[in-house]
């Protein structure tokens, strides 16, 4: 099997972040890992509050992407003991894939894929290893929204066979989860102030992040994987699973 497309992991964590279970969420979870109140944030002394923003935010992403490359690399791992039923992983993957698209862009309703599994911290554990630990619970819980888009391309990663591919996939959709987050964790303020314009744009999210996952469920569904090569960018990385 050929490289996945990293471009397009990224552009699934991307869509993530954009979700309506994660974006409104934000501002929230700035305010809980940094100890900063929104007032604050607009009236503070702006090199500190910059400066503890970025440190903070840094050890929650550190903290979801942990969890994402470990599910990542674990997945890979428990595709190649199942190597021998890689036909059948490919193509029942396809078919979930392709009904959590049809889910998430609304068309079809799934009870138990619409109940809140995040974990809660009533109290976040003091400095930047706390900020960590916020951000293992937020990796580790399965909401609604992101659930459906991780889960497919761990789904994908299980078929690469494997556990640097695994790696590489799950870092990069870290990275579309992270840098936008990162880059609002900076801008609070002006995202405060834009946040009701972009609400509405969410079912124009949802939808693309429906298409988005149907199109990797017709991929994997018909074993052309290696269609996603033209995306994907050279990361000198060498082949490391040949038919």
């Amino acid at each position: 099997m050929s490289q996945v497309g990293y471009i397009t992991a990224f552009l699934g964590g991307l869509l993530s972040f954009l979700s309506p279970c994660v974006l409104p969420l934000i501002p929230s979870y700035l305010s809980f890992i940094t100890g900063i109140s929104f007032e604050d944030f607009k009236t503070g002394d702006k090199a500190r509050i910059r400066k503890i923003t970025l440190v903070n935010s840094f050890a929650f992403v550190a903290g979801f992407s942990t969890v994402f490359v470990l599910l990542g690399v674990s997945s890979t791992f428990v595709g190649r003991l199942l190597s021998v039923y890689y036909d059948h992983i490919r193509i029942i993957g396809g078919v979930i894939i392709i009904l959590l698209g049809l889910y998430v862009m609304g068309v079809l309703k799934f009870d138990f894929l619409a109940s809140e599994k995040r974990v809660h911290l009533h109290a976040k554990p003091k400095g930047h290893f706390g900020s960590f630990i916020v951000g293992l619970t937020f990796g580790a819980g399965w909401t609604p929204c992101i659930g459906p888009i991780l889960g497919s391309i761990l789904l994908i990663a299980s078929t690469t066979g494997s556990a640097l591919q695994g790696f590489y996939l799950l870092l990069v959709y870290s990275l579309g989860l992270a840098v936008p987050f990162m880059v609002t964790a900076l801008a609070i303020n002006s995202f405060l102030s834009h946040f009701r314009a972009l609400q509405k744009y969410m079912r124009v999210i949802m939808v693309l992040s429906g298409l988005l996952l149907i199109g990797f469920g017709i991929i994997l569904l018909t074993d052309k994987v290696y269609l996603l090569l033209s995306i994907a960018p050279d990361l000198g990385v060498e082949e490391l699973i040949t038919h």
